[in-house]
């Protein structure tokens, strides 16, 4: 995506610019054009006009024109109150919201490609988690796994999506949004092509944790990415974009479905690591290789598109968090471009006079000329500043607080009920181990009915009554209430339709849930938000197993108890939460 729009810095009352509205004013006019500076060091022209505004100090009349409604502004928020970033930010906001609006459903053609990228991020992160509990019984066929050692693949995924989390969240408020984005994709790929190739637990080991690495970023990446580039009415796609989470579910099923059983040894072979022949040998249980393999190629074809095909644009936000205005005022001139969209009416002129009411001059000089241990340590140590943004404020930290205990009871919940379940059915006599075509299937009747969820998430998010945290509230407490009912189930039938119902609640839950938190922190740590509370969830689920087998005895529902009572903790954890973010502007 070449840039040919040129960035107009014009005097704002030389026309009438109403930022409500849906109509754009033209290319810059023919006055402006008569004076340019190149820049020293690239081709750009940036275009002034004669009159010298920022010189003789900002217009009064412009500022007011810049300033927004303090009822678009998260709880009791001014517009006063707001820092020089947050001022700025609104204004990139309304030129979406008003670009957008050239576009197909509301949304412009470079949303709509970022809204499909980054949802193949969250296809993914599923499509990867459940694939290696399709393969695990095979690995440990052909390699003699012990019981007892099997679940080291799944402590390594956990691992490394624990990890990729933590690190990637904070890289993209660090590096910016833009290479994490692409590396994340090419991670998971490389590994995912390279699983199919050892025989060696250890080495399998490994790379399941390298595919975590990548694939663990997604989700707190991904739903920054597309935040930062939604119009404020179309924020509820947010949600939506947890939809693509059990459709990788439902393919992981499908492509295994057809390639495991066919080419896997019989489940009477031992493993050949003991000698004893026939055994079940590498070429007769290739199909977990033929499966890991066509997921890698799925996730490559990803970061192809990705990084080849699409011309990805760094986030405005985070170049306006890091004082480049410039920079982010041209990636906004790209995508009207991109989008066949009327010339922005933003200029660099708004921006300078905001800086030069809040006394601000040369924000975008940057000296990277003083060298030294010292400065060098400071330059680094500077790069992490942003954390001092979650205690900015007895606001901030009581979000911060209430989203963290939301997400480790979130993780806690699911974690439990997954392990412990099947045990205590299995103590009340109902075996839930079927045929591997039974077990698939029951994949895909639970499973699939989350795509209905996730939607439904993106529709009750924007009722007025109940907007993002009411909703929040009303799925944890549904999930908590199926995790309840499971203590009545009696029959493998009971078991396939409760764990619809729970994983209906659930998915409800997580969209909306992975919706607020972009929404609810400012870009300079939006990222770090989101990834330190993935991170808190995914340690509290690697706990989750071992609080509940204190208390854990297969004659009793205790565990699905505590499952439950933690969706309620969680429950309550949002419904305190100190704002609702519906239809209020995000920094």
């Amino acid at each position: 995506m070449s840039a040919s729009y040129s960035l107009p810095v014009t005097d704002s009352l030389a026309h009438d610019r109403n930022f409500t509205s849906t109509t754009h004013s033209s290319v810059p006019t023919e006055e402006q054009r008569l004076i340019k500076l190149s820049s020293a060091t690239d081709d750009k022209n940036i275009l002034v006009d004669g009159r010298d505004q920022l010189e003789t100090g900002s217009d009064p009349e412009l500022l007011r024109m810049l300033q927004v409604s303090d009822d678009e502004l998260v709880g009791d928020l001014t517009y006063e109150q707001l820092s020089l970033y947050e001022k700025k930010s609104v204004l990139i906001n309304r030129e979406l919201d008003k670009m957008n609006t050239f576009g197909s459903a509301g949304l412009g053609r470079y949303q709509w490609c970022i809204f499909l990228l980054c949802g193949f991020g969250y296809f993914l992160d599923l499509a990867w988690a459940q694939a290696f509990g399709l393969i695990s019984g095979a690995i440990q066929q052909e390699l003699g796994i012990a019981d007892s050692k099997i679940g080291d693949i799944f402590v390594a995924f956990s691992a490394g999506l624990t990890v990729g989390a933590f690190f990637w969240g904070i890289a993209a408020d660090v590096i910016g949004r833009k290479w994490c984005f692409n590396i994340t994709c090419a991670i998971s790929s490389v590994a995912g092509l390279l699983f199919a190739a050892p025989s060696n637990f250890g080495a399998l080991c490994f790379l399941i944790s390298v595919v975590g690495l990548g694939v663990g970023g997604n989700i707190p990446l991904d739903s920054a990415i597309v935040l930062e580039f939604l119009p404020t009415n179309r924020r509820f796609l947010l949600a939506v974009l947890s939809t693509f989470q059990p459709i990788g579910v439902v393919v992981s099923c499908g492509v295994a479905y057809g390639l495991v059983p066919k080419y896997s040894c019989d489940t009477s072979l031992p493993s050949c690591q003991g000698g004893e022949t026939p055994c079940c040998t590498k070429s007769s249980n290739m199909g977990w290789r033929y499966f890991t393999i066509t997921l890698g190629v799925i996730t490559f074809l990803i970061f192809v598109a990705r990084f080849v095909l699409f011309d990805f644009q760094e986030s405005p936000k985070f170049l306006l968090s890091k004082g480049r205005d410039e920079e982010a005022l041209r990636v906004l001139y790209n995508i009207a471009e991109f989008n066949k969209a009327p010339v922005p009416d933003l200029t660099l002129e708004d921006f300078h006079a905001l800086d030069k009411a809040a006394g601000v001059q040369n924000i975008e000089t940057h000296d990277n000329t003083q060298t030294g241990v010292k400065t060098i340590l400071l330059k680094g140590l500077n790069n992490f500043s942003h954390l001092k943004g979650f205690f900015s404020s007895k606001r901030m930290i009581w979000l911060t607080v209430s989203l963290w205990i939301a997400y480790m009871s979130l993780f806690f919940s699911f974690s439990i009920a997954g392990g412990y379940l099947p045990l205590i059915l299995r103590q009340k006599g109902i075996d839930t181990s079927t045929s591997i075509s039974v077990t698939y299937r029951n994949y895909i009747i639970v499973y699939l009915p989350g795509t209905i969820a996730t939607i439904l998430a993106g529709v009750l998010m924007e009722i007025k009554w109940l907007g993002r945290k009411w909703a929040m509230a009303l799925g944890a407490g549904l999930m908590g209430a199926s995790l309840f009912l499971f203590s009545a189930v009696s029959s493998v039938a009971g078991f396939v339709g409760f764990n619809l119902m729970e994983y209906f609640f659930q998915s409800l839950y997580c969209a909306l849930l992975y919706a607020f938190t972009p929404e609810a922190f400012p870009a300079p740590y939006r990222g770090t938000a989101s990834g330190i509370a993935s991170t808190l969830g995914r340690l509290a689920s690697t706990v989750a197993p071992f609080a509940a087998g204190s208390i854990f005895n297969p004659r009793s529902n205790g565990v699905l108890y505590m499952a439950g009572g933690a969706a309620f903790v969680s429950m309550l954890s949002v419904a305190t939460l100190p704002f609702e973010t519906r239809g209020k502007h995000s920094f």
